[in-house]
């Protein structure tokens, strides 16, 4: 399955692969901040009221998670989730 890519004639979105990196990221930053904490995935499981295998979907990036997903995890760590919108790099 190929990208599928949302154009104009001001712009081109490869929306596959910059979602893909979104994610990536997300799930990244999620678990530096689930080990800093200390906590496993069965712990943020039980404090965040879902399901394990959901949470290693989401490690895995076999699961896209939801703001609401994102807003527990985050609150069960003691943290808030912040997404802004971010001028992009000149090339």
């Amino acid at each position: 399955m190929g990208d599928y890519v949302i154009s104009t004639d001001e712009f081109a979105v490869v929306l596959e692969g910059e979602q893909r990196r979104i994610k990536e990221e997300v799930a990244r930053q999620y678990i530096a901040c689930r080990k800093q904490k200390k906590m496993t995935q069965a712990d943020v499981a039980a404090v965040a009221g879902m399901k394990r295998p959901n949470i290693t979907r989401f490690e895995t990036g076999d699961y896209n998670p939801t703001i609401d997903m994102l807003v527990k995890v985050a609150e069960c760590m003691g943290m808030t989730v912040e997404i802004k919108l971010v001028e992009k790099a000149k090339a």
